[in-house]
């Protein structure tokens, strides 16, 4: 197997702390670093690497492996193979486990490290590597890219304030929609989005009823769908990209009259995942972050906790 090795710069992912905290209530793991949005140099390339030298700045992402065979694999859509292998808690095909990131060094396979661009830092980009492609995967492939459209950008976390970069760079209308009224600020006065409305006040929703082409729901917390239904036009589509804890309830009659679709999206392939970067670095699109030393990390996990982040 062909790999490299890597000195890195980790990002801290809420989701993915999240996930694995909720594995811990019912089962019990092997301990292990959650990061999976990793940046550094290589420092070593096996004898059958071709596309990385030493010294190249590169990125590892959410995958280190899948089967490399399937149709879905050549399609370059590594994230949906049934042998896909996450960079934390999954098993590789020798049986051994992945560990995540916070190491000195790691060794990944040449097809699922990626060249990272130039112009991209490497602790504002590195968030890109999983919440850039969560959103802009979805974005591409249910066509919600159309100059003009109005998006719906549902949670403005993570993910949702890298959606309302890409889909202002795409042309569209980006209204932001959350249950707190101190995201307006940042939602309009940094991100640039063109309107707000606050989910829990039902008089504010209802002046956005039918007026949206596309929402993406970034939303981690178990929540209503029917609200974020009832803010799209005829044909509108809804993507839902956020994994509650628990199952979302699916009302059918606003579908079904409104010929509405639900959709999904899991991350993106290695493909993707290059165009995402190079889309980022050729419009300054990096991620909102608070830098810390790793010494800190221990205090940053209880902020996160806590909430107590930007």
């Amino acid at each position: 197997m062909s790999s490299e090795r890597q000195r890195k710069h980790q990002n801290i992912d809420p989701t993915a702390i999240i996930e694995h905290l909720k594995k811990m209530v019912d089962t019990q793991l092997d301990l292990m670093s959650i990061v999976h949005e990793i940046v550094g140099l290589v420092t070593a390339v096996g004898t059958s690497v071709h596309r990385f030298n030493v010294g190249d700045r590169v990125g590892v992402g959410v995958i280190v492996g899948s089967c490399q065979t399937c149709d879905i694999c050549e399609q370059s859509l590594e994230s949906y193979c049934l042998k896909v292998m996450f960079t934390y808690n999954s098993t590789y095909h020798d049986g051994t486990k992945t560990y995540g990131g916070y190491s000195d060094m790691i060794v990944v396979h040449q097809r699922f490290v990626l060249e990272f661009p130039e112009n991209l830092p490497s602790d504002a980009g590195a968030p890109l590597l999983c919440a850039g492609i969560t959103v802009y995967s979805p974005m591409k492939y249910y066509g919600m890219t159309e100059q003009g459209k109005h998006l719906g950008v549902a949670g403005l976390g993570g993910l949702g304030h890298i959606a309302v970069k890409i889909g202002k760079v795409f042309g569209l209308k980006v209204t932001v929609i959350s249950t707190s009224p101190k995201k307006e600020d940042e939602a309009i006065k940094k991100l640039g989005a063109d309107a707000f409305v606050l989910r829990s006040d039902p008089t504010k929703m209802k002046a956005f009823v039918n007026t949206m082409d596309y929402i993406i729901d970034t939303i981690v917390a178990v929540h209503p769908l029917a609200p974020l239904l009832s803010l799209l036009e005829m044909d509108g589509k809804l993507v839902t990209v956020g994994l509650p804890e628990k199952p979302l309830g699916l009302p059918i009659f606003p579908l079904v009259l409104g010929r509405k679709l639900v959709g999904g999206s899991d991350i993106g392939g290695m493909k993707e995942t290059l165009e995402m970067l190079d889309f980022c670095a050729k419009h300054n699109i990096t991620a909102d972050i608070e830098l810390i030393r790793v010494e800190q990390i221990n205090t940053a996990m209880e902020r996160l906790a806590k909430s107590n982040v930007k």
